[in-house]
């Protein structure tokens, strides 16, 4: 090993509470990759860190050194005419952001290499929603992939083997080794196969809220401040916006459910509600970020243009076909995306207020109709899951329901109309939904 020091006395420093240098943590990354680390010395790290934590410092080294255990994008040699941009979220339910969010930047100057995961536990991913889209292939080779951030300017598909191996190991290891949650982990994880991508800018979805994978709002914020942190200084000059997951973003969970609104919020169809909210500020966060404009209010001019205009559909399109899917999706949706044989009103047992949603119950509901996996690997119905979802506030009665179910048996609707009315808190008073956007953290490059 020459100079390099045992990997054991590295995870031993770690273990007594000693912070480890630039050094240190880059052999032990590249010992992750290329397998060096067995799997119990990856494993005894990881309890090291959760147990003993990281300085801001080591965060930032072991986002740059998962970062480069891989292919690190560069599009230099495109010309591209504008930044390279993207986001990432910590993941919701019914939060379909980044269907619109993609071609809205594009449309508007940005190039998005967006590189998404599958879902995971109750959230819903953006894979498993574009590949309820016939044909859509989320694992083009890399001229295509190229191509059509240059041309179309987005495409979004799933991480190939070449970025972040680091990532995918350790993961793996945290997994079955009860340090999932560790801070300097997660925050890593995330930014490292982010990064990877060379992008210019980084806007954070954080959520907040019942279906939150930050269990409070103080840790919310703390993941977003950090990752805004860190991301900066190993530089990406990233925003992160703390938002709320206190109900279902979207109206409906489920993938064809989702493309479908999404559908109807890229064609203007539909012009209001959460999601656009959201999205929106997103997408103005990372136009300003990305230097497109020198403004909030110029980005929010910017992006309403583009979307009355059919230019954000027409990129969602091109994506779609260049990606292998059909090529008149927009226009003909029915004839492609698959509907559930059952679909069943679920009404509350009395009329009354929305008052509050256990949304992580919500998304286990279709996760247990078919929409979700149990485990890696496993078949997605992609027709599955839940719509017409009323929002907290809102009055239900034998009118309005809280939901429609989409199920492929009569027991799976019933099963899930049960899921629905416990995740669903109805009562005689007033309700106020909590603000859309609860913190924005914006950090300019050092």
């Amino acid at each position: 090993m020459g100079s390099q020091a045992l990997p054991q006395e590295l995870i031993r420093a770690k273990r007594d509470g000693r912070a480890l240098g630039r050094e240190a943590i880059q052999q032990l990354v590249a010992g992750i990759s290329d397998g060096s680390l067995s799997d119990a010395q990856v494993g005894a790290l990881a309890m090291a860190v959760f147990l003993r934590g990281m300085d801001g410092q080591e965060t930032v080294t072991l986002t740059e050194a998962i970062r480069d255990s891989g292919e690190v994008l560069d599009w230099s040699d495109l010309d591209l005419p504008g930044p390279v941009l993207d986001k990432h979220s910590t993941g919701g339910v019914g939060d379909l952001v980044s269907l619109v969010l993609g071609p809205w930047i594009a449309s508007c100057g940005g190039h998005v290499p967006m590189v998404s995961g599958r879902g995971l536990g109750h959230t819903g991913g953006t894979l498993d929603k574009l590949e309820a889209i016939p044909g859509y292939s989320v694992t083009p080779d890399t001229a295509t992939f190229r191509r059509l951030v240059k041309e179309v300017g987005v495409a979004i598909i799933g991480q190939t083997a070449d970025l972040a191996p680091a990532d995918r190991r350790l993961y793996a290891v945290r997994d079955v080794t009860a340090t999932v949650e560790s801070l300097p982990l997660i925050i890593s994880s995330i930014l490292g196969k982010k990064l990877a991508c060379g992008l210019d800018a980084l806007v954070m979805d954080v959520k907040t809220g019942s279906g939150a994978f930050m269990p409070t709002h103080d840790a919310s914020l703390e993941l977003a401040q950090s990752i805004a942190n860190v991301a900066t200084q190993a530089g990406t000059p990233t925003t992160a916006l703390v938002t709320d997951m206190s109900q279902p973003l979207a109206p409906c969970a489920g993938n064809a459910l989702e493309v479908r609104e999404a559908l109807r919020l890229l064609t203007g169809e539909k012009r209001h509600g959460r999601l656009l909210r959201v999205t929106r500020d997103l997408a103005a966060e990372l136009l300003l970020a990305g230097r497109l404009v020198d403004s909030l209010d110029a980005a929010e001019t910017r992006l309403d243009e583009a979307l009355a205009s059919g230019a954000v559909a027409e990129r969602f399109a091109r994506m779609v076909a260049g990606l292998g899917g059909p090529g008149d999706l927009l226009e003909r949706p029915d004839h492609h995306l698959r509907e559930a044989p059952v679909i069943r009103a679920v009404h509350a047992t009395q009329p009354g207020r929305v008052q509050a949603m256990d949304t992580r119950a919500l998304g286990l509901a279709v996760v247990a109709l078919g929409g979700g996996r149990c485990a890696p690997g496993e078949a997605i119905d992609p027709a599955v899951g839940l719509s017409r979802l009323a929002s907290l506030g809102e009055a239900v009665d034998t009118e309005r329901p809280l939901a429609l179910v989409h199920a492929t048996s009569a027991a799976d609707a019933e099963r899930a109309a049960h899921q629905v009315r416990e995740a669903i808190t109805v009562g005689d008073g007033p309700s106020t939904p909590p603000p859309l956007v609860h913190d924005v953290i914006r950090r300019e490059a050092p």
